[in-house]
């Protein structure tokens, strides 16, 4: 009688939340408490694993030296004398340095040289040439462009010598948007531009590394990858390839500590992922004083894919399931498990009280109210 009456006035008690008993008690159909052992981390883990750049994404080489819709090139013709076709009032004559032959005539006499305006390759791939008519660019390189032409002029010009320069690259190029200094199309070179190539053009980013996503879309595919990833392993600092679009996302993600742990509040964590070892660290660990180690409980709202929390969280009510992982931190192997435990945003980490803390609690109410009374008694007396 007088342990119910106890049991009573505890729970009348002001507190910081429910406690293990009463949680547990709220197991239905909607609200599923699973007990987490290492098959239920690993499971979990292995969900919230990400694809790596490297796997995702083929290594081919860039085309960058092929020339497409856009691109403006430079067009120069050298011809040998006598000139046939491009005659000295038209153009200028070349010669390589003092006292050197010119370019593609070795007899004493200057090369002709004529330098059309520029051309900018139009929608069907194509450019103009006074005397060879429309060329074929697009889906060719430079070198294939110039043989290209050389055969078209080599029965009207004497001894043609054709020189194409792409002046401004419009076809071969990345964009890179999001939390960056300078958003910008990068054009790509030859050399094989990288991720991390195209994130220094644009100025970096405006935010801390561990906060930002890097997301890559290419074609139809859209993968993303934290970027503390990336420049830890330089596999994943991939070669880009024209077309590329390279987003920076700032993800402020955090978790919610609540009940009996040293700090509650929200708490941010990187991009990359913490597990729940290092959100009890961060929470400032149980209180030796008041936690339940039994009744470790973390709150999240699960898709019904099964793809978590941090996928979904502007989905709607409807597709998202509360789901509580139950964790007993008095089986020492909880500890190995909440290792590879994955905390999720917006996941809410709750520490019940110890039924001894409530009761501690009731008890140091009963010493605050019926000792004053006592001592006005006796007073009065």
């Amino acid at each position: 009688m007088v342990a119910a009456s106890l049991l009573g006035a505890c729970s009348l008690l002001p507190t910081s939340g429910p406690s293990r008993r009463q949680i547990e008690s709220q197991a239905t159909a909607n609200i599923r408490v699973v007990d987490v052992d290492g098959a239920v981390a690993k499971h979990l883990s292995e969900r919230h694993t990400v694809g790596l750049f490297s796997d995702m994404f083929r290594s081919t080489s860039p085309k960058t030296a092929v020339v497409g819709p856009g691109d403006v090139l430079d067009v120069s013709v050298w011809e040998a004398p006598p000139t046939v076709l491009f005659s000295y009032g038209s153009g200028q004559a070349a010669s390589l340095g003092n006292g050197g032959s010119a370019l593609g005539y070795s007899g004493g006499s200057t090369s002709n040289v004529t330098t059309l305006p520029q051309q900018m390759v139009d929608a069907d791939g194509n450019i103009y040439v006074p005397f060879a008519g429309t060329v074929q660019a697009s889906g060719k390189s430079l070198r294939e462009i110039e043989a290209d032409i050389t055969a078209l002029l080599h029965r009207q010009a004497h001894k043609p010598q054709v020189l194409v320069r792409r002046a401004v690259n419009n076809a071969a190029y990345v964009t890179v948007v999001g939390e960056v200094q300078t958003s910008m199309r990068m054009p790509l070179t030859p050399r094989g531009e990288h991720l991390l190539d195209a994130l220094a053009a644009a100025g970096g980013t405006r935010q801390p590394v561990d906060k930002i996503t890097l997301q890559l879309t290419r074609d139809t595919a859209v993968h993303s990858l934290p970027l503390d990833t990336v420049i830890r392993d330089p596999r994943q600092n991939i070669q880009l390839q024209p077309g590329d679009v390279v987003t920076a996302l700032y993800q402020p993600l955090s978790f919610t500590a609540l009940g009996a742990t040293g700090k509650n509040g929200e708490i941010n964590f990187e991009a990359k992922g913490i597990s729940l070892a290092q959100a009890l660290a961060r929470a400032g660990a149980l209180l030796d004083t008041r936690a339940n180690a039994e009744g470790v409980f973390i709150f999240r709202f699960e898709s019904q894919d099964g793809s978590g929390s941090g996928d979904t969280a502007g989905a709607a009510p409807a597709t998202r399931l509360p789901v509580i992982y139950r964790v007993n931190l008095k089986d020492p192997r909880a500890f190995l498990v909440a290792q590879n435990f994955p905390v999720e945003n917006q996941d809410v980490l709750y520490v019940a009280n110890a039924p001894a803390a409530d009761l501690q609690k009731f008890v140091n109410l009963l010493l605050t109210t019926v000792y004053p009374i006592q001592g006005a008694v006796t007073l009065t007396k």
